[in-house]
């Protein structure tokens, strides 16, 4: 991604990355965990794998353009473009950190629109899909074009996330919600899905893991809410201070949004 960092552009920018590295940071959790969450977000794929799971995921979509309402052939779309989405990665040579391509974004950005018109249609949301889609959806926060687009794709990741976890209420499902939860800024519901695995937990000790592992991303939550506002607060000056100024006038150095 690109950025635009001339004038007071500079700190929007700074406060941008780190919401970005909050973001990455509960990923890198979900992956590696305590509570084997990565496992609920599915495994990588190859090179020569992503062919095939695009043609698959053609078929499936000539299909859908005669049959649109198949509930099942959404279900697919959005697993089979999910799973083509691991393909396409990279991995940072300096942090080692794996990341989406743009054709990996893309993926994802398809396997939402594939659940979104499944919402559409049912009125019980599968819960493995949903699983799979809230990790989706995170995904999608990390490597939004802008603020605005980070956080609704981090509520949509908590909402979907609600679904499975409701329907398999498991530790590992619990405190995945949590984290969205807190990251999406609804402190009380993150709260309670935390309260509900530790319940599900057999030995105190491990209870007192998670409660201190949740802790440390309800802090994390608060510190991205607080630099939303940063972010939005820096807006609404620069945007007073153009609209002011005859000479300047609002351009694409003023706005929030991250050009790739």
């Amino acid at each position: 991604m690109v950025f635009d960092t001339r004038g007071r552009r500079k700190h929007v920018v700074r406060v941008v990355y780190a919401i970005l590295a909050l973001l990455m940071g509960a990923s890198l959790f979900l992956v590696v965990g305590p509570f084997g969450i990565g496992d609920l977000l599915g495994g990588g794929g190859t090179t020569s794998g992503a062919k095939i799971l695009n043609e698959q995921a053609e078929r499936t979509e000539a299909k859908l353009r005669k049959d649109p309402t198949n509930e099942a052939l959404l279900l697919s779309l959005a697993r089979t473009r999910i799973a083509a989405s691991k393909s396409a990665t990279e991995v940072n040579q300096e942090t080692g950190a794996t990341a989406f391509t743009a054709e990996g974004h893309e993926e994802l950005s398809r396997a939402a629109e594939a659940w979104t018109r499944y919402l559409k249609l049912t009125k019980e949301p599968n819960p493995s899909t949903a699983l799979l889609m809230s990790g989706t959806y995170f995904s999608l926060a990390e490597t939004s074009a802008s603020l605005e687009e980070a956080s609704a794709n981090v509520k949509k990741a908590a909402a979907t996330q609600r679904i499975a976890a409701e329907a398999q209420p498991t530790v590992n499902s619990l405190t995945t919600l949590a984290i969205y939860e807190y990251y999406a800024g609804d402190f009380a519901a993150g709260d309670k899905a935390t309260k509900e695995a530790k319940a599900l937990v057999p030995a105190k000790a491990e209870a007192k893991e998670v409660q201190k592992q949740m802790a440390e991303f309800r802090q994390r939550g608060k510190a991205f809410q607080k630099q939303k506002q940063e972010v939005v607060k820096q807006e609404g000056s620069q945007r007073k201070e153009a609209l002011e100024n005859p000479l300047g006038g609002l351009s694409g150095s003023t706005g929030s949004s991250l050009g790739e």
